[in-house]
């Protein structure tokens, strides 16, 4: 029997860039989806995401009498009530002040637990970023015509993203929405418009520092393992060396989860929102006031510009290791 070869012409419709570099984002997704442990961060993180929403969907129920807060403080009786009251009263007196602190400690809140919620899926994810193919050789045909080393840097960038957005970008506005789309005055969504821009600006530097940290780190070794130890060692080895007293300011700047830290206070300012709020409120009382001023100093940045310029160093290594190691073998 013999066997003929038909060649014809191919018809199909062309996909262009964006589809393969989309083919490799979705795949990378929906392999870490598949996993459990992934399915139980996500869980979390929007879980978490519902509890500060519903916080902040309580309190913005303040400034209409009748509301949750009122029937959820009127159950505990006169002083309940009373509460509720003064809460109101703040509001409507100082709504730009209130609502800015509010929101500025949820986000606060929310940025600090989806960080390392963020930090522990990348665990699980750095391993399947570039590690899984060095090691079994297969840079050899990713990196052939007609995908590029652009195309494969985008897509694990995009699988990076992806990450991010399921985890942390996503509870975020969640928790925005909800708590200001059956808001009783519009005060809470323009006033907590700016808290939230400053929790996206972070979410956007941690992207920007993760993204090359994890795929620098993962093209690093072609063991699995190996990549994991390096990662937790440069996240929790090095995080808890820059924590110890009297560290030089050098060795607490070599941690991104230190960096990180501090970004996020010098960027989200809950120390200013806490001081705003105890020099403007003037029913709160005076040692409320002075708690409020304590709180905002200890939530103050030490060193910004040098964590910034630290995790920039750190991004720039981790640039460099990646693109010498993006090549067939």
């Amino acid at each position: 029997m013999q066997a003929s070869l038909d060649l014809s012409r191919w018809r199909e419709r062309p996909r262009g860039l964006a589809y393969r570099r989309w083919v490799i984002v979705s795949t990378g997704l929906r392999r870490l989806v598949r996993g459990r442990f992934f399915r139980i961060l996500l869980i979390l993180s929007w879980a978490l995401a519902a509890l500060l929403a519903a916080a902040g969907f309580l309190c913005s129920q303040a400034a209409s009498p009748g509301g949750s807060l009122d029937s959820f403080l009127g159950s505990f009786g006169a002083r309940g009530a009373a509460i509720a009251s003064a809460i109101r009263g703040l509001l409507l007196l100082y709504p730009d002040v209130v609502v800015r602190t509010l929101f500025t400690i949820l986000f606060w809140l929310q940025s600090y637990f989806a960080l390392w919620l963020s930090l522990i899926a990348l665990t699980v994810l750095v391993p399947g970023l570039v590690t899984r193919d060095r090691a079994s050789h297969a840079l050899t045909v990713y990196l052939s015509r007609p995908l590029t080393s652009a195309d494969y840097l985008l897509g694990k960038f995009g699988i990076i993203v992806g990450v991010l957005v399921l985890v942390w970008t996503g509870p975020l506005l969640f928790t925005w929405l909800l708590s200001v789309l059956f808001a009783s005055d519009r005060d809470f969504a323009i006033y907590s418009l700016r808290p939230l821009l400053q929790a996206l600006l972070f979410n956007g530097i941690a992207l920007a520092a993760l993204a090359p940290l994890a795929m620098g780190i993962s093209a690093l070794t072609r063991s699995a393992r190996a990549t994991v130890v390096v990662w937790l060692s440069l996240w929790l080895v090095a995080g808890f060396l820059a924590g110890v007293p009297h560290m030089p300011a050098l060795m607490r700047r070599a941690s991104f989860s230190h960096d990180l830290i501090e970004l996020r206070s010098g960027t989200l300012r809950l120390d200013q929102a806490l001081t705003e709020a105890a020099g403007s409120l003037p029913l709160a009382g005076q040692r409320f006031a002075h708690n409020q001023a304590l709180a905002g100093q200890r939530s103050r940045p030490v060193d910004a510009d040098g964590s910034a310029a630290g995790l920039a160093v750190l991004c720039g290594v981790s640039a460099l290791v990646f693109f010498r190691r993006l090549r067939a073998e």
